[in-house]
């Protein structure tokens, strides 16, 4: 009886392996084939005029979700440079033009442009490219193939930055 009840824990024990072996077999294949992907994917867009005046996505941009974004230490964290109406951060840098009121100044295209390729609107900015991963210099190990932020939070930015009208 002792003996079949060990028989039966250890067949249990492989075959939970097994299961936890093939699960991480199909994980790891997932995501060398690039099929879980989805929002890494770079969007092909055109610079016309100096702007990129397509959205890069279907969605409408959520001006919510931008401020949010912009706020994201780990995103946008447009504070670091910008001075921006945004009293719930006390500290803004100032490295940046201030963006208090670029809703009335700029466009969804210039404003694509500026966070997609900012070099290709100033070659001399320190602003990092948003959208871009190739001729990137010291950047980031995480950054090298995928972008800082995707299509859609892009747009969400941009809803935001023109929703500042004051």
């Amino acid at each position: 009886m002792v003996c079949q009840h060990y028989r039966r824990r250890l067949y249990l024990s492989r075959l939970c392996t097994m299961g936890l072996s093939l699960l991480t077999a199909v994980l790891v294949a997932l995501a060398l084939s690039g099929a879980a992907q989805g929002d890494d994917d770079l969007v092909h867009f055109r610079i016309v005029d100096g702007t990129i005046p397509e959205p890069l996505t279907t969605h409408p941009g959520d001006p919510d979700r931008g401020r949010r974004i912009v706020l994201d230490r780990d995103g946008g964290d447009c504070t670091i440079c910008h001075v921006m109406p945004l009293p719930q951060r006390e500290f803004h840098g100032t490295v940046g033009p201030p963006l208090d009121g670029i809703g009335r100044r700029a466009t969804h295209g210039t404003l694509r442009l500026r966070l997609v390729d900012p070099k290709a609107f100033n070659a001399e900015t320190i602003m990092p490219a948003y959208y871009k991963v190739a001729g990137l210099h010291r950047v980031l190990e995480r950054y090298r193939v995928r972008p800082i932020l995707t299509a859609q939070q892009i747009e969400d930015v941009i809803a935001y930055l023109l929703s500042l009208t004051d």
